[in-house]
């Protein structure tokens, strides 16, 4: 039973044995484990601040991020625009002159048209008038096979012309 039941005096050097354990523990354990438990909580502690700086800055570059790609998603909607309205201007312009130069074409073949209608008109009066000459020169070389009658036709037509 002495080994369930100590002994004073194994009590008593159990005692000092452990408050010299303890002495030593405090004087040489104590300080440096305390201090490297103070050293990693400060630096889980400046971690975690650290942690929560890059995490507000990511979200703040998020944020100039998103706003980023919004204002080039306004210019792109803004260049896209003014591409579309060049683009029309252009293409009214290219309208406008095709109109005008056809007009220009219009206009020249009415020209062309009017200026070959006057030359066949002429044309038709020139021929019509040789015409006209050759079948009196025929006619009248029928009729007029007399002198007498030939003289007396021309100065009536010499004085019809003079009466004009």
């Amino acid at each position: 039973m002495e080994l369930v039941t100590p002994d004073v005096g194994l009590l008593f050097w159990m005692l000092i044995s452990f408050a010299l354990l303890l002495i030593i523990l405090k004087k040489f354990a104590w300080k440096p484990i305390l201090n490297s438990l103070r050293e990693r909580e400060e630096y889980i502690s400046d971690a975690l601040s650290t942690a929560e700086k890059a995490r507000a800055e990511m979200e703040k570059l998020k944020a100039d991020n998103e706003a980023i790609i919004r204002e080039a998603r306004i210019e792109k909607e803004k260049i896209l625009k003014e591409a579309r309205d060049i683009k029309d201007q252009i293409v009214d312009k290219a309208k406008q002159e095709a109109s005008r130069e056809a007009d220009k074409i219009i206009e020249m073949a009415r020209l062309n048209i009017r200026q070959e209608k006057a030359a066949a008109r002429d044309e038709i009066k020139k021929q019509v008038a040789e015409l006209s000459v050759y079948i009196a020169e025929k006619i009248l070389r029928e009729k007029l096979s007399a002198d007498a009658e030939q003289t007396k036709i021309i100065e009536k037509y010499l004085d019809d012309i003079r009466l004009n």
